[in-house]
């Protein structure tokens, strides 16, 4: 058949709606105006967001101007575990989840969160579940005190399986120079606080979903009635009395730490957010050179969802504190000096460890 035998077809027939992701964008800037800071000169709708960075004294969120200021930013996915909310039909929390990821890689430098932006990705997404995604990033934004500045959703059938969604976030901040977290003060003897984690945050979902047998692509019925099964070692709630359902405790939120550690922050040496590739993968990247950590596994309660996924899937101990964050979602590096101070203000941080030297460079010593 040529071309010019074919019926006429439409954008929308093809599996592209112009008109209605027109309606559903200024949904959007509703949700993004409750998020708006005094430097945003432009509501979401134009090509581009606009952040006006240089203040009169007063005039920022924060309460003052900057002097030196160095921008930082960072941008990451919240992954697989978008399979999982996707099948339960739970959006919000992924919102929460992308926000937090991002301001949480920020704040490792001092900084305080300005902006956001997010991006959906999928094919055949309801605007019912586009619109929880973003009244949650909306939300984690405010809570943040970061302004929801614009994103994109693109419908992409034909890259992404029908009901299939990817979910990233860009965040920018900023930091004076001389207040830039570096762990370039780190010494030997420092002393580290570890702040508990919500659970898996949104790291190592692709084993998860392997172990359970979930999100794979399997009979949906099936994966949800996994999902829905309640495990007696999963804390839940007093109604609940057999614990906690699997799928409930896999959706847990990425917590965000920017409002606690911001009190503190010119007492910290380092911040080392705890994500992929858990505590030997990440508390490393603070590190000076020749100098090494000692954590101790045992001093917190390795939270019971870790132990469950290590049992039901055979996963080696090694594996699992390689993958996941056990727990323990940020650690921060203080002198012996400034500890108790810390500790005070964090009330929930516990001791994890020192900052040693003769570890092997950059290296962590779990005893």
């Amino acid at each position: 058949m040529s071309p010019e035998d074919r019926s006429s077809i439409s954008y929308a027939e093809a599996g592209v709606d112009v008109e209605a992701a027109g309606r559903l964008v200024s949904r959007f800037a509703r949700l993004a105006r409750g998020t708006r800071r005094p430097e945003v000169i432009a509501d979401v709708g134009p090509f581009a967001g606009l952040f006006r960075l240089t203040l009169a004294k007063g005039e920022s969120a924060s309460g003052g101007g900057y002097r030196d200021p160095v921008l930082v930013a960072s941008t990451d996915s919240v992954g697989t575990k978008v399979k999982l909310a996707a099948l339960l039909g739970r959006y919000h929390g992924l919102g929460h989840d992308v926000v937090s990821q991002n301001v949480n890689d920020i704040i490792t430098t001092g900084a305080e969160p300005l902006f956001f932006l997010d991006y959906i990705g999928g094919c055949g997404l309801d605007d019912d579940a586009k619109l929880s995604i973003v009244r949650g990033v909306a939300d984690a934004c405010r809570e943040a005190g970061c302004a929801l500045l614009g994103g994109e959703t693109a419908e992409m059938p034909g890259v992404y399986a029908p009901g299939d969604l990817d979910l990233v976030g860009f965040v920018v901040g900023v930091v004076e120079r001389d207040a830039v977290i570096d762990g370039s003060r780190i010494g030997e003897g420092d002393v580290l606080l570890g702040s508990p984690s919500s659970g898996l945050h949104t790291n190592g979902y692709t084993l998860v979903r392997k172990v359970f047998g979930v999100g794979i692509g399997g009979d949906p019925a099936e994966e949800r009635r996994r999902l829905s099964r309640r495990y007696p070692g999963l804390k839940g709630t007093p109604s609940a009395g057999s614990g906690q359902a699997l799928g409930d405790e896999l959706l847990r939120p990425h917590r965000c730490y920017y409002n606690e550690l911001k009190t503190v922050m010119p007492r910290l040496k380092g911040i080392a957010h705890i994500s992929g590739g858990g505590i030997p993968g990440n508390l490393p990247r603070i590190l000076p050179e020749g100098l090494g950590a000692r954590v101790d596994r045992t001093a917190w309660e390795v939270p019971p969802i870790f132990r469950l996924i290590q049992e039901q899937g055979s996963v080696a101990e090694e594996e699992m504190w390689r993958v996941f964050n056990m727990g323990i979602g940020m650690i921060v590096a203080v002198s012996p000096a400034d500890a108790e101070a810390v500790r005070s203000a964090l009330p929930e941080a516990v001791v994890v460890g020192e900052v040693v030297r003769g570890a092997g460079e950059r290296k962590v010593i779990c005893p």
